[in-house]
């Protein structure tokens, strides 16, 4: 009977054991995922940061060639008709 009791005794310590091993394990791997998880949040927040930048030039770029298409247009006609006149 004490075998027994004992042997119980010994198996539940085994088990807690397990339990606590098991819960610090769950932890840190948590906290490596967790860390992770924001560092391809940060990469992905500066990516997106120079797309915008990027996308804001272009759109500066595409709103001023029509301007600057008008300006040759009319330098031109200015050439032409200065050739004109000679």
């Amino acid at each position: 009977m004490e075998a027994v009791i004992a042997a119980a005794i010994t198996g539940a310590f085994s088990v807690l054991g397990i339990v606590i091993s098991n819960a610090k394990s769950n932890q840190k791997m948590e906290s490596k995922i967790e860390q992770q998880l924001n560092t391809a949040q940060a990469v992905t927040d500066c990516k997106i940061e120079e797309l915008t930048r990027e996308v804001r030039e272009h759109n500066n770029f595409a709103k001023r060639v029509p301007v600057l298409e008008e300006q040759v247009k009319v330098a031109n006609h200015r050439i032409a008709d200065l050739e004109n006149q000679k």
